[in-house]
């Protein structure tokens, strides 16, 4: 291969590990689902009533999650289980919570947000839900993701809101612990600034191909 040919090449690789800093999020979800975050505006009745909304809906959450707690082996596997209550919560309130749809129409539970909700005013809102130690709150812990998809979740203009709760554990159970919250924040997150980090990666199909395997037999 030529030499210069190979250098030009190694030196496009390492710029693209070099990761982006601070960009800013509303930029990164107009770049790929064309929709707008709305940002929420405090003098606004409207976002002041749903704020209040949300709060409500927050509070009635975390005291459900409280009556028995959550049971997992870790802290960070418990915001898998915080956004059932949080969806329930926000539909006992008539905020017809549910999981986002892509723009085919189709529901999708993983990636960024977890729920879409309609307001009292008819408007699509998104809503991701959070956990947080507040002994590492303030760390440069990674806590925040979004992956870009062909099935974005992104499909109208609307607020995006981020509800995070307070967590502590409260006893061990044999091998698992009782986790519970402590209070929550809500966030809007049109200003958040992010970082993108590039990865390389291949699918089964290729990492156990025939031409890679050294060595194979039953046990």
């Amino acid at each position: 291969m030529d030499k210069k040919y190979t250098e030009k090449l190694e030196g496009i690789i390492k710029q693209m590990l070099t990761p982006l800093k601070e960009v800013p999020f509303n930029l990164v979800i107009e770049g790929l689902s064309g929709r707008k975050i709305i940002p929420f505006n405090r003098k606004d009745k409207k976002d002041n009533i749903l704020l209040g909304k949300i709060m409500k809906a927050a509070n009635l959450a975390g005291k459900e999650v409280n009556k028995g707690g959550i049971i997992r082996p870790r802290p960070n596997e418990v915001g898998n289980d915080i956004e059932p209550f949080v969806k329930n919560a926000l539909n006992t309130i008539n905020y017809k919570a549910d999981t986002p749809k892509t723009i085919s129409g189709s529901k999708k539970s993983t990636g960024y947000p977890d729920i879409e909700f309609v307001d009292e005013f008819g408007r699509i809102n998104y809503l991701e839900c959070k956990t947080f130690n507040i002994e590492n709150i303030s760390t440069t812990q990674r806590s925040f993701y979004l992956s870009p998809s062909e099935e974005f979740k992104i499909i109208k203009d609307a607020h995006h809101f981020v509800l995070s709760f307070e967590i502590f554990m409260e006893r061990n159970i044999r091998n698992n612990k009782v986790f519970k919250c402590k209070s929550r924040k809500i966030l809007s997150v049109e200003n958040l600034d992010v970082d993108i980090k590039y990865e390389f990666n291949a699918d089964n199909a290729r990492l156990y191909s025939k031409g890679l395997i050294l060595a194979e037999g039953a046990l």
